[in-house]
């Protein structure tokens, strides 16, 4: 079976998250989005596992369920260098056991979700994996509190210590991740990192696992590659859009190549700014290998359903307007991950034609992107040869995109659907 899961969010404990992130919320929330599994995130704190256990029933070790969708058992912790790493846990007594442990290297691992630990990332990956949990660094790329803006490599990250997956975050995916060769060992996991329970938030990044039954240790074969279990298929944000996607000034936004802002000191000539270094140069120091596993799933990139509509109408995206267009999708469809992935075109240009032609060209990679930098977001346009197209043309569509654009080589949907069969 197939199962689609956001495995890292946040719960109303952690600091700048909603409190309307609670457990009812987030199982209502993911039956709109199309998710089957969510992470709990925030485990280690006792209060947020109390909420869980109240609504939520067990269903097999380290999975509960609510509404019929499944939780496991997740957290994000930080480290001494104030790295983050992502965890996912087995058991509620293995919950129990790590907190006991973590408690005399954290103050605020009984009030915090997200707690600080005077742990190294090695010193963390050898209790957990003492423990049984999977570990693996939090949106490993990153400009703040990741694995890349502090270290070089994993084996200076976590020594000896093994790791289990690596998350790709918003800032990169699967192809400028494979640039460094160590990853390819390990498997991707894409999450939203979800501060809020709404369907533009929760699983704007998501896995699609292929499992026997949602359960923790299906989930564990998958993301180990054991016994057929695995990932069909990486969906999220085109990391072009990140504020810190390419190098360049944090006051005008101009862009910089890696050996300009190193020329110029890292002060940029037009306004005296400061330059700061983008995930993609960042990723291109480190690069070793322009190889890419054979068995590394196809990496989707989407946006939320009500960005899309968004973007389509020109209004604003918690807009009565949004709204009203993504619950017609909704009451056609059952869920925004069917509008985005599975549904075909043609069905739902029945709801809205240009969002179809929208939805289309996401999924082919045909979208105008003007990358971002220096802390502001990228800019997304949908082609004139698109607007103007019929969906039954979209096919032979041709998309002239501009210089300043790079292009990804996306595989399509088409690629994807092979894959899952």
């Amino acid at each position: 079976m197939l199962v689609d899961a956001d495995l890292h969010i946040h719960s109303r404990y952690s600091k700048a998250v909603s409190k309307a992130m609670t457990i009812p919320n987030l199982a209502e929330n993911a039956r709109f989005k199309g998710l089957g599994l969510v992470g709990t995130g925030d485990i280690l704190n006792p209060h947020w596992e109390a909420e869980l256990l109240k609504y939520a029933k067990k269903v097999d070790e380290g999975t509960y369920e609510l509404n019929e969708v499944r939780f496991l058992l997740t957290t994000e912790v930080e480290d001494s260098r104030r790295v983050h790493h992502v965890l996912i846990f087995p058991s509620i007594d293995t919950v129990r056991e790590m907190r006991e442990i973590l408690r005399r290297y954290s103050t605020d691992i009984e009030t915090e979700g997200r707690p600080h630990l005077s742990l190294s990332a090695a010193e963390i990956a050898d209790i957990a994996n003492e423990l049984g949990v999977l570990i693996g660094p939090a949106h490993a790329f990153t400009p703040w509190t990741s694995l890349y803006k502090e270290y070089d490599s994993l084996e200076e990250a976590y020594g000896g210590a093994k790791i289990h997956f690596l998350e790709l975050g918003l800032s990169a995916d699967s192809e400028m991740a494979d640039m460094i060769k160590a990853h390819h060992r390990l498997t991707y996991l894409s999450n939203s990192d979800a501060h809020s329970p709404m369907p533009h938030r929760l699983g704007r990044e998501f896995n699609r696992f292929e499992v026997e039954e949602v359960t923790f240790e299906e989930i564990r074969k998958a993301i180990l590659r054991r016994g057929g279990r695995r990932i069909v298929l990486n969906a999220g944000l085109d990391p072009r859009l990140g504020k810190y996607h390419l190098t360049a000034c944090s006051r005008c936004y101009a862009h910089y190549s890696l050996g300009e802002a190193k020329a110029f000191k890292w002060r940029c000539p037009k306004c005296g700014g400061r330059i700061k270094k983008g995930v993609r140069d960042r990723i291109l120091e480190l690069a070793d290998t322009n190889e890419r596993p054979k068995d590394r799933p196809p990496y989707l990139r989407l946006a939320p359903l009500a960005e899309i509509i968004s973007m389509v109408i020109g209004k604003g995206v918690e807009t009565k307007a949004v709204r009203l267009i993504w619950e017609r999708f909704l009451r056609d469809f059952g869920s925004e991950i069917m509008v985005l992935v599975d549904v075909p075109v043609g069905e739902l240009a029945r709801v809205h034609e240009e969002v179809a032609k929208a939805i289309w060209a996401y999924r082919n990679g045909k979208l105008i992107v003007i990358p971002g930098g220096g802390g502001k977001y990228g800019e997304i346009k949908l082609p004139e040869e698109i607007r103007r197209a019929r969906v039954e043309e979209l096919e032979s569509v041709e998309v002239e995109v501009p210089d300043e654009t790079e292009r990804p080589r996306q595989r399509s949907i088409t690629d994807f659907l092979k894959v899952a069969r």
